[in-house]
């Protein structure tokens, strides 16, 4: 997609009701960009395991990326350097994001953009043709958007990846039942996060489209179950 096309796809693209209503705060107003993208503050939002996580979807990803990964939405702190870092000479990465600001903040992060191309599109209408990414990374998206929402998202991750490419979702998940966390973030998750406890009632290999044929599916749950990591194999 050329940058005119590119420009001109952005123009047409309006931020989703619920993003504004629901997380205008965290995502939307430009203060939240000066808030919230603090290394050290992501970390704290999930108690410490950022690193983890965000190792745990890189793992899925190899050590040098040969081929085209997406990643839909832009995540606070440094994610997207890393998968960066792991860009082979054929390596690109693709990250699309529906909210100016974030697009305007993952710019500014970027030292290096050579092999990345960052573009506004809704993750529920992806501007790619099908099977034409290698792997896409879905990293804490799915909990905050309304149940149609995700299914959409979860849908479109699916429709551009290639047979045998990998779709990894990293998010909330159902804590063990002798977790203190089962208690503590029902309260902050019901308040901050309306769309939230989805995740904790319903799994996401359930929220699979109908038609969308898939090899394998992988579920792996971290801090005593509060997060999860689930790869999907084309």
């Amino acid at each position: 997609m050329s940058p005119k096309e590119s420009a001109s796809l952005s123009a047409t693209v309006p931020v989703p009701e619920y993003l504004q209503k629901t997380y205008w705060w965290a995502y939307v107003h430009p203060n939240a960009v000066r808030v919230f993208e603090r290394q050290w503050l992501v970390n704290l939002i999930l108690w410490g395991n950022f690193a983890r996580l965000r190792d745990a979807a890189l793992q899925e990803l190899g050590e040098v990326v040969s081929g085209k990964v997406l990643q839909v939405a832009c995540v606070y702190g440094n994610f997207t350097e890393y998968v960066v870092k792991r860009l082979g000479p054929q390596g690109h990465l693709d990250v699309i994001d529906v909210a100016p600001v974030q697009i305007k903040n993952l710019h500014a992060k970027l030292k290096d953009t050579r092999q990345v191309t960052v573009q506004r599109q809704d993750s529920t209408d992806l501007q790619f043709e099908d099977a034409s990414r290698d792997a896409v990374v879905v990293f804490f998206l799915l909990h905050e958007q309304p149940v149609e929402v995700r299914h959409k998202t979860i849908a479109e991750a699916l429709r551009v990846t290639k047979p045998g490419g990998k779709i990894i979702f990293v998010d909330y998940h159902r804590p063990v039942a002798l977790s203190p966390w089962r208690y503590i973030m029902v309260p902050i998750l019901t308040t901050l996060e309306p769309f939230a406890m989805d995740m904790w009632r319903g799994e996401i290999a359930n929220w699979l489209p109908s038609g969308i044929e898939v090899a394998k599916i992988e579920k792996q749950t971290y801090f005593g179950g509060l997060y999860q990591k689930v790869v999907i194999t084309r």
